[in-house]
């Protein structure tokens, strides 16, 4: 059996799609032969979406022992939909959130019901699954495989955190840090945990922001800014603006928040990892926002194999990632006296927080892997070649 793999998401451009897209194409290599077409920022994402149909039909020419063209993602699928010259491959298409719930209305109206059309849907989540079904997807076609996550992520115990605080200019102890990652888009709810949560939490308690982030407002900022207000929310979900930057901008210049608030950017694997792995606590105080959806929880489960005590809405995809009280804490979304409640009560007992941390880490470990999904993947891609 050979497989095409076709992906605009991919290294090296850094993100969750992008890791998923590298580690299935890659994983998948021992277990037949892959062939790939991946955008690499080498050239225009429109001169590669123009041309993707033609080298779909080269590569054919060249391999024509391949059987199933694999899409990783509802966008790439969806300009698939007008490709000729290759109906006779199983067509796969893998969904992960905001791929399925864009609230753009033609897109839900005319083009997500043609994904029909496809042999196959993978969903990376019981909620994207869901999602899917509500927007008119056959039940019988999507099936859920759940993203994996690395291993190598798990860290020595003998690294000190001292040095990384100081490097940082963190003057909190380590087991008074509360870490949040990733971009600062609305559905992350990380301005919300900073006006509803922070100011109740002991003093003494210091959230650490990491992650890409503009201190200053850029010129596309200003520009999106300017948009009404519908037309800015597309914009913004389409290019995966960082959403929540302004609020999260506006908070770090408050005074009140002095000493409760950092944000120290992007920052080395390494330093992350010890971060992770001293901090008392991990959260993604996730909301609902309209329009967009958390399609699976990889940034908790990464968290979680450093060693933190992941602390997580009970949203979307997250639930996937973590279960309760079994590799973290899911806690109803905006729903702040819970939060608060509980994060004091966890914090409050350090020698608990250690070994639960030690059992979330075990956990993850146990139930998740890029292997296993891969598996998952090539298992499908095989039924479907046996009952063509």
């Amino acid at each position: 059996m050979e497989i095409l793999c076709v992906s605009h998401k991919f290294p090296p451009t850094i993100g969750g799609m992008e890791k998923q897209s590298f580690e299935l194409i890659n994983g998948l290599a021992p277990y037949t032969t892959v062939h790939k077409i991946v955008y690499q920022g080498d050239e225009s994402i429109i001169k590669f979406f123009y041309l993707l149909n033609k080298r779909i039909l080269a590569l054919l020419l060249l391999h024509p022992n391949i059987k199933v063209i694999h899409f990783n993602d509802g966008l790439i699928a969806a300009v698939s939909l007008r490709h000729k010259g290759y109906e006779q491959l199983k067509r796969v298409v893998t969904v992960h959130g905001l791929d399925v719930v864009f609230p753009l209305a033609y897109f839900q109206r005319k083009i997500i019901p043609q994904f029909n059309k496809f042999d196959k849907i993978i969903a990376v989540s019981t909620a994207t699954r869901e999602a899917s079904i509500d927007r008119g997807i056959h039940p019988d076609k999507i099936e859920v495989i759940q993203n994996g996550v690395d291993h190598s992520l798990v860290l020595d115990n003998t690294l000190a955190i001292e040095p990384v605080l100081t490097k940082y200019g963190i003057a909190t102890k380590a087991e008074h840090l509360i870490i949040a990652l990733g971009r600062p888009v609305k559905r992350k709810g990380i301005s919300w945990f900073i006006k509803h949560v922070l100011p109740q939490l002991p003093s003494d308690y210091k959230l650490i922001l990491i992650g890409p982030f503009s201190p200053t407002s850029t010129r596309k900022e200003k520009l999106l800014y300017a948009l009404p207000s519908s037309l800015r929310h597309l914009t913004m979900l389409f290019l995966g603006f960082p959403s929540d930057q302004k609020s999260i901008r506006h908070y770090l210049r408050d005074p009140n928040f002095k000493d409760r608030l950092q944000h120290i950017g992007k920052i080395p694997t390494t330093d992350l990892q010890c971060l992770l792995r001293h901090a008392g606590l991990f959260i993604m105080p996730n909301i609902k926002v309209a329009g967009d959806m958390e399609g699976f929880g990889l940034v908790c489960l990464e968290a979680s194999i450093c060693g933190a005590t992941v602390f997580a809405s009970d949203i979307e995809g997250i639930s996937d990632a973590i279960s309760h009280q079994k590799n973290g804490v899911l806690l109803p979304p905006e729903q702040e006296n819970c939060w608060i409640s509980e994060i004091k009560n966890t914090l409050e007992h350090p020698s608990l927080l250690k070994n639960r941390s030690e059992e979330f880490q075990a956990y993850s470990l146990g139930h998740y892997s890029w292997d296993k999904m891969v598996r998952a993947y090539f298992n499908l891609f095989q039924s479907l070649i046996a009952h063509s």
